[in-house]
């Protein structure tokens, strides 16, 4: 059932005839990502599915072969430069114009130390922020050519913290080297790092009708406990997610705020602001209705010579010249 307070996509937008338009969404093939490429193509876009897993990506791209549109799947995984690298050039060899980027796949990991990629990087901000920053920084001249062109990068309420405890980007450890290691701490901070890097993008290329945003898209459902266990196990867990179901967002309304940036005709006069669904995990009550846009409560996400530097550094890390 649907939750009354979603903000939902207004019906113009959601009728806006995208034929000739092309997009990129990360981690299409489950979640609020397969719900965003859905509504792309349901409207005539092409979507290019963005993924780790091409095969399984595949199967649930099927769902899409009545509708309007098209799709590709295309191999990505956020957690390998290389593979961020290998994916710029071939797509840039099928495709001559990108109407919209929507980086969407992220991860947390859950352990007590933080596991490292093979660039040396913390997995929980490799994938969710300078995986999307590179691919974002090798895209950036199609987006121009194709302008006036779009990029969503997903964040999260998380980026928020607490009134007294605000996430920042530790912009001398950014991978966790040299200082403890919080599995929550480490998703916050990525998530604070998505936030400035699209108010960073606003500010870099404004005049170019490029536009960028970050996203909270709702605190979306999982499939926490499906299947397996004893009786009065699974008997629990319908319970538990019975209950969640009240306070949590299906995928479908989960994507409606990364499709209200990447599509409405007000979005771009907003250019690297934070726009947020509903979440009742706000630690700040004004913040709990959402906006599009919506001021983050968090001061260390609205700093721009913190971003600008941020931005700085990640060149660096992902070997790129600046």
């Amino acid at each position: 059932m649907p939750r009354k307070d979603v903000i939902w996509l207004d019906k113009k937008t959601k009728l806006k005839d995208l034929s000739g338009k092309t997009y990129i969404v990360t981690g299409a093939n489950s979640g609020v990502g397969l719900e965003t490429a859905r509504q792309i193509v349901k409207q005539g876009g092409h979507v290019v599915m963005a993924c780790r897993r091409v095969d399984a990506s595949e199967e649930v791209a099927q769902s899409f072969r009545d509708l309007k549109g098209s799709y590709d799947v295309m191999k990505l995984d956020l957690a390998d430069l290389q593979s961020v690298r290998d994916f710029v050039a071939e797509f840039l060899k099928k495709y001559d114009r990108l109407d919209g980027l929507v980086c969407n796949a992220g991860l947390m990991t859950m352990g007590k130390e933080p596991q490292r990629t093979k660039d040396g990087l913390e997995l929980t901000i490799a994938v969710s922020y300078f995986g999307h920053f590179l691919l974002t920084e090798l895209l950036i001249d199609i987006l121009k050519k194709s302008a006036p062109s779009r990029m969503v990068i997903l964040s999260s309420v998380i980026h928020a913290g607490t009134p007294k405890n605000r996430y920042k980007v530790h912009l001398e450890d950014l991978n966790y080297n040299n200082r403890k290691f919080s599995n929550m701490g480490a998703y916050g901070e990525a998530k604070v790092a998505t936030v400035l890097y699209a108010m960073e993008l606003g500010r870099r290329l404004e005049g170019t009708r490029v536009t960028a945003y970050s996203v909270h898209p709702g605190w979306a459902r999982s499939n926490f406990g499906k299947g397996g266990g004893t009786f009065a196990m699974r008997f629990l867990l319908k319970s538990v997610n019975f209950i969640m179901a009240s306070a949590t967002n299906s995928n479908e309304e989960s994507a409606q705020t990364s499709l209200h940036c990447l599509l409405s005709d007000d979005a771009p006069n907003h250019s690297g602001a934070y726009f947020s669904q509903q979440s009742v995990l706000y630690r700040d009550k004004e913040c709990k209705k959402g906006g599009w846009p919506l001021e983050s409560p968090n001061p260390n996400a609205k700093d721009m010579e913190t971003a600008k530097k941020l931005v700085e550094v990640s060149y660096k890390i992902v070997g790129l010249k600046n």
